[in-house]
């Protein structure tokens, strides 16, 4: 399954054609490493290692300030210290292996790798199962996905390993790891004002199999809150609340909806929620 690559975007992003500018691929030896290509898949996919960090510098190829795609505009990072997000992964594999990826890397399928929007590249994450809490740690040398709100495209083994082959998609959280110490970067530089996020210079550890939630907006003012939910219950979104927390010393009135038991479930309410014009949802736990 392709869930992440439905839409055909070439894996290499086409990123040079577009406004972007990316320099051509580094060749090798020059600090950018190129993992070999398997022949044939591993015998026990869940057997193979994830990534160790390693620090590295910037890849030539793959990290414009900004490109489009689709119509969209996708603005690089210029760090990945202190990014985390939750969302839906997908995962992408044999139409695209050994395909050149945006660092002009090969693409091995049976690798530990992923790609990411903008994550500057390469980068190193663990990617957390939330629906079944599997890990694994990977490296983000690919642009993508391209399609609906998928935040991550996992190689085939990654995908293997977290459980997600068959379904082809998995609520995820993905954390950079800081690969002089090999531990989750954690501060919050990455945090959305009032997003379900931990509290400054917290952790973020996800539970096997949590409550999981549509998060429709954040506000300080809880009658803008009240509002929103008002609005709308009024609509076949399911369970919505407002929920009163303290994030990093302030005081916020998050709008809820759920809890969401899968992907399909998440999908349909984030696609009624931009149709209402609400376009910034994002999955959400207890």
């Amino acid at each position: 399954m392709n869930a992440g690559r439905a839409l055909g975007v070439p894996l290499g992003l086409a990123v040079a054609a577009l406004a972007a500018c990316v320099s051509a691929p580094p060749p090798r030896g020059e600090g950018n490493s190129i993992p070999p290509v398997t022949a044939t898949p591993p015998a026990m996919p869940d057997t193979v290692p994830d990534v160790v960090p390693r620090v590295e510098p910037r890849a030539r190829s793959g990290n414009p300030p900004f490109y489009d795609v689709l119509g969209k505009r996708y603005y690089v990072l210029s760090s990945s210290a202190g990014y985390w997000e939750r969302g839906v992964a997908s995962w992408y594999g044999p139409g695209f292996h050994k395909v050149r990826t945006s660092t002009g890397e090969t693409y091995d399928m049976y690798g530990m790798t992923a790609a990411h929007k903008t994550l500057p590249l390469p980068a190193v994450v663990r990617v957390t199962n939330l629906q079944n809490g599997r890990s694994v740690v990977v490296r983000v040398n690919d642009r993508g996905p391209f399609v609906g709100n998928r935040i991550i495209d996992l190689s085939y083994t990654a995908a293997v390993k977290l459980g997600m082959l068959r379904s082809g998609t998995a609520m995820v959280e993905v954390r950079t790891i800081d690969p002089s110490t090999s531990q989750p970067i954690t501060a919050p530089t990455a945090a959305v004002p009032g997003a379900d996020t931990p509290a400054s210079g917290a952790a973020s550890t996800a539970p096997a199999s949590p409550v999981l939630f549509v998060q429709a907006g954040a506000f300080s003012d809880p009658a803008n809150a009240e509002r929103m939910a008002q609005k709308l219950r009024g609509g076949r979104y399911g369970k919505v609340f407002v929920r009163d927390d303290q994030i990093a010393g302030r005081r916020m009135f998050r709008v809820r909806i759920g809890p969401v038991r899968d992907v399909a479930e998440f999908d349909r309410v984030v696609a009624a929620l931009e149709h209402a014009g609400i376009g910034d949802a994002h999955l959400a736990l207890d």
